[in-house]
């Protein structure tokens, strides 16, 4: 009995010191900051980019193609892009009203756009180009003061120990064999070399989870291993799930938070950390370059998209698929400036603001700072325009791009606004209306 006591003594230890190791997570003061920051930021510029970008269909062609990691080496050859100029570039980004940058660092296919020294599966090592654009591009980042991201997938085609593979990867022709845990340290370690080799990075946006969901990732010593290092860095993974914890904002795959108009974000609850919306600016779906794509997202359709994200009080993220010769697109470019045109018109109604104290409705949404609540009428088309009651008087109402005043009533059902008929169908009729 006195042996079953002591026994009993050390499991009851074993599983005491087991939940303490497995503290919650709590933010640090540093990384609440850049929470508040990257919520003020609210536009930001995704790019998928790397080798793949040769065989111009997309980041997924290795696996939509079938083809196999020996043959899908040989691109690497190809993949020379001469024409990248990271000045331009962030210069570009600056131009069009974008606060950040979110780059592919390594995506699905394991090529790694960094001089890794953890594999020669990168750019540096396995192409005639042989420069680390990361670190260009970081450089560019903090000198024209453009916060920089680094996209990591987790999941991997290419590494032999991603093992058992998942629901993706069954045709590069990999050995059935591999040591999983080895295959998270090569994962650990590659962070580690992106968040000291590359300076201040704003956060790390993590992809891949879905394809292997059972899976032990190691997520909260991952998670650890990158506040350790950069304590700001803000962690976000694309896992259509709920937050987990050590996560610092949540991100929504080509919808707005809470809808499911994609089938894997049905029952993606929207939490209370900071949120991000990303769509790609290809008509097609793709998010890296595809020649065939011809068909792509216009300014009105892109500045709508940045619109409701803010009025659901969330970032939009934007992508462009560069061409394997290091340049953008002159449509994504045309399209980019123009945005930042309307910005430098509309800009102080979406930076810095949160999502007004009226939900999204058919007609648009709103969005507010201070005592100001900024309308956001994106489909109406009559004169007369009625809006829902809220909890304080208001003293004015204007047009947000003149400043010119706007007759209005208040009832007891809401309050009734005379729209200026000439100013109807514009992409964003914004008014700016101020509460006592």
């Amino acid at each position: 009995m006195k042996y079953v006591t002591f026994l009993l003594q050390i499991f009851m230890m074993l599983s005491l010191s087991n939940v303490m190791a497995q503290e919650p997570y709590i933010a640090s003061k540093e990384n609440l900051k850049a929470r508040e920051w990257f919520q003020d930021a609210k536009f930001g510029l995704f790019v998928h980019w790397g080798v793949y970008s040769v065989l111009q269909d997309g980041e997924w062609v290795m696996q939509v193609q079938k083809i196999d990691k020996h043959n899908y080496e040989k691109q690497a050859q190809f993949f020379n892009p001469v024409d990248f100029n990271a000045a331009e570039w962030v210069a570009l980004a600056k131009q069009a009203g974008i606060k950040y940058i979110t780059i592919t660092s390594k995506h699905h296919d394991g090529f790694c756009m960094f001089d890794s020294k953890h594999i020669d599966w990168d750019i540096v090592d396995r192409t005639h180009y042989g420069r680390d654009v990361l670190k260009m591009l970081a450089d560019e980042c903090h000198k024209q003061d453009i916060k920089l991201f680094f996209y990591y997938s987790i999941l991997d085609w290419y590494h032999n120990d991603y093992y058992p593979r998942g629901q993706t990867g069954q045709y590069a022709k990999r050995p059935d064999n591999g040591d999983w845990y080895a295959y998270l340290d090569y994962v650990e370690a590659q962070l580690t070399e992106l968040l000291t080799n590359y300076g201040h990075i704003a956060g790390i946006w993590f992809d891949g989870w879905w394809d292997k969901k059972e899976a032990d990732w190691r997520l909260d010593r991952i998670y650890k291993l990158i506040h350790d290092l950069q304590p700001h860095c803000l962690i976000g993974n694309n896992h259509h799930v709920v937050p987990k914890p050590g996560e610092d904002f949540q991100m929504f795959e080509k919808d707005l938070p809470g809808k499911s108009t994609q089938d894997y974000n049905e029952g993606s609850e929207v939490s209370e950390l900071p949120l991000e919306m990303c769509k790609t600016m290809s008509g097609g779906g793709a998010w890296g370059f595809n020649l065939l794509d011809t068909e792509f997202k216009t300014v009105k359709e892109n500045i709508r998209d940045l619109v409701q994200a803010a009025g659901y009080n969330s970032n939009f993220l934007l992508n462009v698929g560069p061409m394997p010769n290091g340049e953008i697109q002159p449509e994504f470019e045309d399209t980019l400036k123009a945005m930042g045109k309307w910005l430098d018109i509309f800009g102080e109604a979406i930076y810095g603001t949160r999502g007004g104290p009226i939900l999204p409705q058919p007609w648009g949404v709103t969005t507010h700072k201070d005592n100001k609540v900024f309308i956001h009428i994106l489909d109406w088309s009559d004169t007369a325009f009625i809006l829902p009651q809220m909890d304080r008087k208001i003293l004015s109402v204007k047009l947000f791009h003149n400043q010119e005043k706007v007759n209005f009533t208040e009832h007891e059902f809401g309050t009734a606004i005379e729209l200026p008929k000439q100013y109807l169908g514009m992409i964003d009729l914004v008014l700016e209306v101020e509460l006592e």
